[in-house]
């Protein structure tokens, strides 16, 4: 990435980019090289950066994400209500499972985690609020996905869709099929599609006007074969938070405990 003709605000959004789950924290000179500009003009934006409380530096003069731009991050509509109302319904959900609980919501071409509770004796995963995962190997990303739409599906569909196991489903043919009957049954299993050690079973949330806005899901180990028995809690807590956000479903659900 070269910043020789953005603006300064361009620059500095550049900048937050070189941050990522694989790389969390950076030194000056690494930013820099990710940016292909000269180390001292790159100094200057990390300390205006770091004033302001976007960025933070350590003793050993690292750099990571600021609690200031997280504070402002958390504000966004979208993340902030969904968290609020499902929060009590993951509760409920993880308390009865012990499990990984989460939700997600679509941009792009991936998810984005944005809550999460989890046991430490629970499968471990990667997906911690604020994470992006691809859409095809994950039971969120199949779920938005079904739910996004012909245009988008195509788009996705066609490629190329990265194996990361050896079970992560790449065709497209095959995807395709395995979408519709997510549309049909209501819920999507992914079984050691992104990781050997977990299976996803996930459901849809609705909003106000019916349309799929999140998804929910629960990571159990793939080892012991339960998967299919959560789907039940599953849909129930998602049909349960789709309520709780205005969505008129069909069939009534009871209320989260609180």
């Amino acid at each position: 990435m070269s910043t020789g003709r953005l603006s300064s605000t361009q620059r500095a959004l550049a900048i937050l980019d070189c941050f990522t789950t694989d790389a969390p924290t950076l030194t000056l000179s690494q930013i820099a090289r990710r940016l292909r500009q000269p180390v001292s003009s790159t100094h200057r934006q990390l300390q205006e950066l770091t004033h302001w409380g976007a960025l933070e530096r350590d003793a050993s003069g690292r750099y990571a994400i600021g609690l200031h731009l997280w504070e402002v991050g958390s504000l966004a509509p979208r993340s902030k209500s969904l968290r609020e109302v499902s929060l009590p319904f993951l509760e409920d959900l993880y308390e009865a499972t012990h499990q990984n609980v989460q939700v997600a919501v679509l941009d792009g071409d991936e998810v984005v985690y944005v809550e999460r509770l989890f046991s430490h004796a629970a499968t471990r995963i990667i997906a911690d609020p604020g994470t992006r995962l691809p859409l095809h190997p994950t039971g969120v990303g199949r779920v938005l996905l079904a739910h996004s739409g012909t245009e988008r599906i195509n788009e996705v569909l066609r490629g190329p869709l990265q194996p990361y196991t050896e079970y992560t489903v790449v065709d497209p043919h095959q995807l395709r099929r395995e979408l519709a009957a997510i549309l049909r049954t209501g819920y999507a299993i992914t079984d050691r599609q992104f990781e050997l050690v977990s299976t996803s079973v996930a459901a849809p949330i609705r909003g106000p006007d019916q349309s799929v806005i999140a998804a929910l899901s629960i990571i159990v180990p793939s080892r012991d074969g339960t998967a299919h028995g959560f789907v039940p809690a599953v849909v129930t807590a998602a049909r349960r938070i789709s309520r709780a956000l205005g969505a008129q479903l069909k069939h009534p659900v009871a209320p989260a405990r609180r």
